[in-house]
């Protein structure tokens, strides 16, 4: 932002730059925005941004994000929890219930394996979904990460753990464009790539 502008505004506008997808000219719009709402919209936008940050925490069974101790989806009785889908982020679970095809449950990894960005597979959530696996019943675990080098790494470091406890691993279907996001994948392109998954 030019020296001009309040350093108040240029703060602001470097806070929401930071956030994944925002670039600065998007950041500098945004905040100009804040600057034209009323005081009681601007405490009603920071009263959701910190209660959402207080109140929200990972389930204890999938690591989904629930303001209660499970998420509606692991406390829900009629899912199948013989089928775990595991994904990257609680986003991609958003995407898949869209669908109303699938049934069973999910795990959330939280990332994907990426040494380049220092993040390895201790910084994920997968001894969670190995110790789910450990406590019995489960099947299949669905590997539905993303189509791209990093969520095929993810989905053959998890393949490779799950697979000696006897557990099938399929990965979904190639459906999906390679490189493409699940987020902004269609309910008929997610459903069939969950229909025609293969094993690992």
């Amino acid at each position: 932002m030019a020296e001009s502008t309040a350093l108040p505004l240029v703060l602001l506008a470097e806070q929401f730059a930071r956030l994944p997808g925002i670039g600065m000219k998007s950041a500098q719009r945004l905040a100009y925005y804040v600057m034209g709402m009323s005081d009681e919209d601007t405490k009603a936008f920071c009263d959701a941004v910190m209660n959402a940050h207080s109140s929200v925490h990972m389930c204890s069974v999938c690591m989904n994000f629930t303001e209660k101790e499970l998420c509606p989806i692991c406390a829900d009785e009629s899912r199948d929890r013989g089928v775990i889908c595991a994904v990257e982020s609680p986003k991609d679970i958003a995407a898949f219930e869209r669908t109303r095809e699938y049934k069973g449950v999910y795990h959330v990894l939280h990332g994907l394996i990426s040494p380049m960005d220092g993040v390895t597979p201790e910084n994920l959530k997968i001894k969670e979904l190995l110790d789910r696996i450990a406590a019995g019943g489960v099947r299949e675990v669905i590997m539905a990460t993303n189509p791209t080098v990093e969520g095929e790494a993810t989905a053959m470091y998890v393949s490779r753990l799950v697979k000696p406890l006897g557990v099938k691993v399929t990965r979904l279907a190639f459906g999906l464009p390679v490189g493409g996001t699940l987020e902004y994948a269609d309910e008929v392109t997610l459903f069939k790539a969950l229909e025609n998954r293969s094993e690992i």
